[in-house]
């Protein structure tokens, strides 16, 4: 009796021991996806903005986990949306480098849209690194200050404001920035945006080399903006996460909204758009201008003095009309491209920033600034570098109406004016003679 009563009660361990070697493969699974990472807010923040996010890298497709571990980054093949077809790869990699071959260096795969810690004095800041993608992060950082200051629902504008977001405002203002970006580039009436799927098996055909992800691309175009936000917020972790490709996916959604032919169109001429120099890659004023008026001309960025070499019509480009963000440019050169007066004067006082080829935001939390001239008197400016030493938010006070000796136009390449930071000079081409005070900090820029 006591061997049969045996025989009946092993099955119950052993099923037991079964049912945890499976839990414990799929934990395994879950805590192994690039960028997760246990700490003490894993479970406050996991059904943030991000929390409806794709499943990740090495889950099966239709597994989930549970809604208490952040969304990892890549989509399952069932998704949906479009593939990026072998002869598009092509065109898209013309388009970039003027090669079929893929070029992205390791530091382009490796950024994303990480922001400082939250509530802290850089909380709405992206991180911006090093290297040819600060363009990028930068001119998205001008859209997300756009946003927080002066377009979602705030009693207060001020810096302090900025300095207070939590992690699931910091996902809502990247998605919003991102949305309309894409928006703009769309012309108004569409956004594509591109996300990673699962591994797939198709292969390129013979003499294209399809890059790393490219292949598993999968395209998800809207015709309403709000459904574009929401989709990305929903999957913000594929643009923010570690091992994302986070800024190669929005360049690649912003060119796909776009259209490949359109931009082609706007470039006009056989540069490509992003320059290769000593193993560096940067972005051209095409992708700049892109990322600010939604057309891939650098022609829009200037004040039309340079000839308008290789334009598809060969007739004058209409002036730049004023957008939501502004660019100011700066060059130790003697012969600087004047910026277009549409980007000098955005509609709300917000600026992209090239100084000596560095980018950078310059911003006022007085959204009365360029649409009252008695505002432009004295009046402050904030500026954020992306500079990893930079660990506030820089506040400089400006004075139109002191100095005006300053406004010397034979000014020589020594004299004191040209000695100033580049910053200081990028000022002055929107307010010419004005003097910066920049409180107590010594000049970094």
């Amino acid at each position: 009796m006591g061997d049969q009563g045996a025989g009946h009660a092993a099955p119950a361990p052993l099923q037991e021991i079964a049912s945890r070697i499976s839990d414990l493969s799929k934990w395994r699974e879950i805590f192994s996806f690039p960028g997760l990472e246990i700490n003490s807010t894993t479970h406050q923040q996991g059904r943030s903005s991000a929390g409806h996010g794709p499943p990740g890298a090495g889950e099966s497709p239709g597994s989930q986990p549970p809604s208490t571990v952040p969304r990892p980054l890549l989509l399952p093949q069932g998704m949906g949306g479009c593939p990026i077809s072998p002869d598009t790869a092509m065109r898209l990699q013309q388009l970039l480098f003027r090669s079929t071959a893929p070029l992205f260096s390791c530091e382009w795969a490796a950024a994303r849209f990480r922001f400082h810690p939250p509530r802290s004095h850089l909380a709405y800041a992206l991180q911006a690194g090093k290297g040819g993608t600060r363009a990028i992060l930068a001119a998205v950082q001008a859209h997300i200050i756009t946003y927080l200051l002066f377009t979602r629902e705030t009693e207060c504008t001020h810096l302090e404001r900025l300095c207070q977001l939590g992690r699931r405002e910091q996902g809502q203002a990247l998605a919003t920035a991102l949305a309309e970006t894409l928006w703009a580039a769309g012309g108004g009436g569409r956004a594509v945006v591109c996300l990673i799927t699962a591994p797939v098996t198709t292969m390129p055909r013979a003499g294209c080399r399809a890059s790393s992800f490219t292949d598993r691309i999968r395209l998800f175009e809207f015709s309403e903006k709000a459904a574009a936000q929401e989709f990305i917020s929903d999957h913000i972790n594929s643009f923010k996460g570690e091992g994302s490709h986070g800024v190669i996916l929005f360049l690649y959604s912003l060119l796909f909204s776009r259209t490949l032919e359109r931009v082609q169109e706007d470039l006009g001429d056989a540069a490509p758009l992003l320059n290769i120099s000593s193993g560096n890659i940067t972005c051209t004023e095409a992708v700049l201008s892109l990322l600010l008026t939604g057309r891939a001309s650098p022609r829009q960025l200037g004040g039309g003095r340079e000839p308008e070499r290789g334009a598809g019509s060969g007739g004058a480009e209409a002036p730049c009309p004023r957008g939501p963000v502004g660019f100011l440019r700066w060059e130790r050169a003697p012969l600087q491209r004047q910026v277009s007066p549409g980007l000098r004067t955005p509609r709300l006082p917000v600026w992209l920033c090239s100084l000596s080829g560095r980018h950078s935001v310059l911003f006022s939390t007085d959204s009365r600034l360029l649409s009252d001239w008695k505002a432009e008197r004295i009046f402050h400016l904030y500026f954020y570098s992306g500079q990893q030493e930079q660990t506030q938010t820089a506040h400089l006070t400006i004075d139109t109406h002191s100095h005006h000796w300053e406004e010397a136009e034979r000014e020589g390449p020594c004299s004191p004016g040209r000695r100033r930071p580049a910053l200081e000079m990028a000022i002055r081409t929107k307010w010419a003679g004005a003097t910066v005070s920049w409180n107590g900090t010594d000049p970094f820029f």
